[in-house]
């Protein structure tokens, strides 16, 4: 598996330079933001509530684009669609690097809030897709975790070079970086169009007629997928396969809480412990280390022993205990003690798109990507309405009661609910088995 993966080279390089030119900016886009809303200020509603509404536009953008865009990446290949995304991703970055104003702000704002209902979430699906074309089931969860880790990868370099650069020069290196990504994907990655007997009907699990899933649902003939899927077709592509429904839900639940996570917590240690853009980095640093370390050499191993069922449990349990510590956390050095359990917390990501991969054949790889991404921006354009009103309340006076990290503690609880159907998908997998043993079902 190795060598195949060592074949995607082009993959990964592209993957760790787009990544690394959008990470680069998240410690310090957070000064940014105050600076350009509330000088002189280590605590803004505003900004809160703006980051919330920016958060669940660009949610609403990407329900209604991913499982578009990955769609029309099974016909027309996954480096055409991957052209779209990057290229955005480059517009809001290059408004900041002219300027950190107010005005320019603003702009930025607008500029993002379009460009990301596109691009967020479009390349790391569209990469996923490329990966699964060319490497086989038992093999996937391993290659996931591998290109999670060359992300995590580029977030460590990011943050490492935003630690030592000045916020002017950060935006303008993101920039520089992000285009750098897209030339050298266009000049080097060799498309990946999956061979389709009939490009108008296509089974939506596996493929073939009638199966017998490995998890031991027989769903009968699937629902056919149109160019564009409409909602009625994701909610029919949900109903379809017992499993995928499940690894749906999980995945909602996780990126409702992660969703929470990212409008929250950098607000919340701000206001908390007073901290800034280097303190920021210095947790995505050890963030970084750990996940890149467990997900390139750890997790390849783990996943061949325990499978990628019972590492998403694992990943989830413990991104809940991580929650937990930052919401009571009583010193500054608490957090930085939570981050460390990235090791075992980056599992949960790659083990669910594995778990949803599978359940489709070689053509339809986009559709499965997409519809699990889909869940994740509806996720994400509920977490900011719920989590940052409750983040700003508990932080100001008006709190009906002293627990600052009261949304954060809010945030575990939802992991919990992800954690506990990550179980049921185990135990339901195990009955289907057992099922199956017993009545030697015959395809």
């Amino acid at each position: 598996m190795e060598k195949k993966v060592r074949g995607l080279r082009h993959l990964m390089v592209t993957v760790f330079l787009s990544g690394m030119g959008n990470f680069i900016v998240i410690p310090g886009i957070t000064d940014v933001t105050m600076f350009a809303l509330c000088p002189a200020t280590d605590e803004c509603s505003l900004a809160i509530y703006l980051s919330a509404f920016q958060q669940a536009m660009i949610g609403v953008g990407t329900v209604l684009m991913i499982p578009l865009i990955g769609n029309l990446s099974d016909e027309y290949g996954r480096k055409a669609l991957l052209t779209l995304p990057m290229t955005l991703s480059i517009i809001p970055l290059a408004v900041l690097a002219c300027s950190r104003t107010t005005n320019y702000y603003y702009a930025y704002y607008a500029v993002r809030t379009l460009t990301a209902m596109v691009s967020e979430g479009s390349i790391n699906c569209l990469s996923l897709s490329y990966l699964a074309d060319n490497i086989s089931d038992s093999e996937r969860a391993s290659a996931f975790g591998i290109l999670s880790g060359v992300s995590s990868g580029a977030f460590v370099c990011a943050t490492l070079a935003a630690r030592f650069l000045s916020t002017a020069s950060t935006f303008q290196v993101a920039t520089f970086v992000s285009t750098l990504a897209l030339v050298y994907m266009r000049i080097f990655l060799e498309e990946s169009r999956p061979d389709q007997v009939d490009s108008m009907i296509q089974p939506m699990l596996k493929e073939g007629e009638d199966i017998i899933q490995k998890d031991g649902n027989a769903p009968g003939k699937m629902p056919v997928f149109k160019k564009i899927p409409s909602l009625g077709d994701v909610i029919c592509l949900l109903k379809s396969s017992p499993s995928f429904s499940q690894a749906a839900v999980a995945a909602f639940f996780a990126s409702l809480a992660e969703g929470g996570m990212i409008s929250s917590s950098m607000y919340y240690l701000k206001a908390r412990f007073h901290f800034n853009k280097n303190q920021f980095a210095d947790l995505m640093l050890i963030d970084g280390i750990a996940s890149t370390i467990s997900q390139l050499f750890l997790m390849p191993r783990l996943v061949s022993s325990i499978g990628d069922r019972r590492l998403l449990s694992v990943g989830l349990l413990v991104t809940c205990v991580n929650a937990i510590l930052y919401s009571v956390a009583w010193s500054a050095w608490v957090p930085y003690a939570a981050t460390t359990l990235s090791i075992m917390m980056v599992f949960a990501p790659p083990s669910l798109r594995s778990i949803a991969s599978k359940q489709f054949g070689p053509g339809e790889q986009g559709k499965g990507q997409g519809c699990i991404s889909a869940v994740s921006s509806l996720a994400n354009i509920i977490a900011p309405l719920i989590f940052s009103p409750l983040t700003a309340l508990f932080l100001s006076e008006e709190a009906p009661f002293q627990f600052p990290g009261f949304s954060i503690m809010c945030i575990a609880i939802t992991l919990m609910i992800a954690f506990i159907q990550s179980l049921r998908m185990g135990s339901h997998v195990s009955a289907d088995t057992d099922k199956n043993n017993s009545n030697s079902i015959q395809v």
